[in-house]
């Protein structure tokens, strides 16, 4: 019985730190201007999109990361409510994915790609690129974060996964 139970603690605890590291990622992807609210982001934290392959629990803490981020950035209540469905659709299709490395970041791409121009284009007042210019600035983005540097994470963190997730297949 102990043993479910600290189990259960460390999913929670292990969601948390990946939703705080979300969350500080994304400020310093602001600090830097690269997440701002426009057209043109580059957040450092997609990249954690990734680590649903190693761990649940990272689905919602990618998630709550996410929706926290969004909500203490001011992002508009159309981009808190889809961004985050955003990136709890590609949290799941890449926990769903986790055996086949190189597809393991399409879903969060995908899913960004798809949803996010939309919510730029009529969440924000003053945004007057095409939605085809959002699509191919949003997807540049995410291919950056999620397929570039989520990838160089992934492959940092393989030679760890049994130290950092012990609990996990």
């Amino acid at each position: 019985m102990r043993k479910k139970q600290t189990r259960g603690v460390g999913y929670l605890t292990r969601a948390a730190m990946i939703a705080a590291l979300y969350v500080v990622l994304t400020w310093l992807s602001a600090l830097f201007g690269l997440s701002g609210m426009g057209a043109v982001q580059l957040r450092l934290s997609e990249m954690l999109c990734i680590l649903p392959c190693f761990t649940a629990s990272a689905v919602p803490g990618v998630t709550l990361g996410c929706l926290l981020a969004n909500l203490l950035t001011g992002a508009a209540l159309p981009d808190v409510i889809f961004g985050t469905l955003a990136t709890l659709l590609g949290a799941a299709g890449t926990r769903l994915l986790r055996r086949f490395w190189l597809l393991a970041s399409v879903p969060p791409i995908l899913s960004n790609t798809l949803i996010i121009p939309f919510v730029i284009r009529y969440a924000y007042v003053g945004v007057e690129e095409s939605l085809g210019f959002l699509f191919v600035s949003v997807g540049a983005g995410e291919l950056l974060s999620v397929g570039v540097l989520g990838t160089l994470l992934l492959v940092c963190l393989e030679r760890y996964r049994h130290v950092l997730f012990p609990d996990e297949l």
